[in-house]
């Protein structure tokens, strides 16, 4: 089979989609497949992977669609199906389409939600209160964009069973074209990451005299890291936390650490090197994912892998991964105060980091990187409708 993967970002920068593509772009070419990657990239040229990556570079948000657009349109035909990770698909999905190459979307976000949050035209609404309301003639028109490239493609992948309902159940799309397949751990395998806490610490030059916060995100908006700094002035003094990750909000949010005189205790790490993600996981005492949306987080799958407890928001994917009280702990998503006191209550209590971490540990035995890779494998192959190779049709 020859895939043809699309990526709206990839290493070295952080976001899902960069952990995600590589590892099952891996996973295709270890099973025989040919597999070809087309990203939004910083790194022009993309090394140390076992298939080709042709990078498009940052800069306007329209310029760099008409790129991937040409890049499908010239490519695709050469391919028996194009696997898009867009949130913003219509081009990528048109260009398999006037090429009559079958194509399947996986869903990460309601993309109509995204673009409309980011611009300002759904009145700051998250993705939950987003759902079945009406908006401007704008909103609308990204809905309606939405539904033509869901309706174009062949199937859809969910990697959430919230995300799954948001498309049958708002959108109408048809229960029997979509369905949910879990993120899976991508990470090392953890019987590799040996270094103790401490080890971790030295490594990456952390104090051992310290309790470190962590979180790991693109720094947008909805991932409400600011919460978390807000949430660090009624910590203890030898609190801090660690924040790995770029993005948009990083100014606003330096100045809000130096606002609260915060600034020594708050570190921003910047997008660290991947290999270097399970040494910040193990070095922290607690691994906070406060936002206000998540398809189904990459990150926290790792974390609970790697055995370090965390504390999620209760909003869309994060229940189901995080189960409270019981493999980690959640939290209302407008309840500063809560996450607060969750935070005091478990750095006052290794034991109970401890059992937390290990329950992780133990459930995420169903983020598993075969099973759940095989499962969209079969996706891929149910879309071509022939065998590999064969002829197209018309």
């Amino acid at each position: 089979m020859r895939v043809l993967i699309t990526s709206p970002i990839f290493p070295p920068d952080l976001g899902g989609p960069s952990v995600y593509v590589p590892s099952f772009g891996r996973f295709l070419v270890e099973r025989g497949h040919e597999v070809k990657v087309i990203a939004f990239c910083s790194d022009p040229k993309p090394q140390g992977h076992p298939f080709e990556v042709e990078a498009i570079a940052r800069g306007s948000l329209p310029v760099r669609y008409l790129k991937a657009f040409w890049s499908v349109l010239r490519q695709a035909k050469s391919y028996d199906v194009v696997y898009i990770q867009e949130h913003l698909a219509f081009l990528h999905v048109l260009a398999a389409k006037l090429r009559g190459v079958p194509c399947v979307i996986r869903i990460m976000v309601d993309g109509s939600w995204e673009i409309s949050h980011r611009k300002g035209w759904c009145d700051g609404d998250d993705i939950v209160a987003f759902q079945g309301k009406r908006y401007g003639w704008k909103v609308s028109l990204a809905q309606r964009l939405q539904r033509t490239w869901w309706r174009w493609a062949k199937q859809i992948i969910t990697c959430s069973d919230f995300l799954r309902g948001v498309l049958v159940n708002t959108y109408g799309v048809d229960e029997g074209k979509v369905q949910t397949i879990f993120n899976a751990y991508h990470g090392p395998d953890p019987s590799s990451v040996t270094e103790t806490k401490e080890e971790a610490r030295r490594a990456l030059g952390l104090r051992s005299d310290r309790r470190y916060l962590l979180t790991i995100c693109r720094l947008m908006v909805w991932k409400q890291v600011d919460r978390i700094i807000s949430s660090l002035k009624e910590l203890p003094e030898d609190v801090e936390l660690l924040i790995c990750g770029d993005g948009p909000e990083l100014e606003s949010w330096e100045g809000l650490a130096r606002s609260l005189g915060l600034e020594n205790r708050v570190h921003f790490q910047g997008n660290v090197p991947h290999e270097l993600v399970p040494k910040y996981i193990r070095a922290a005492d607690i691994f906070v994912l406060y936002s206000r949306y998540e398809g189904l987080s990459h990150t926290l799958i790792e974390v609970q892998t790697l055995g370090t407890p965390a504390v999620a928001s209760a909003v869309c994917g994060n229940p189901e991964v995080v189960t409270d009280r019981e493999t980690g702990r959640l939290v209302g998503v407008d309840d500063g105060p809560g996450l607060c006191q969750t935070l005091a209550d478990l750095l006052e209590s290794p034991a109970q980091r401890e059992a937390l971490g290990e329950a992780g540990r133990v459930a995420s035995a169903r983020f598993g990187r075969s099973d759940t890779f095989t499962r969209v494998e079969k996706v891929l192959i149910k879309a071509i409708g022939r065998p590999f190779g064969a002829p197209k049709q018309g």
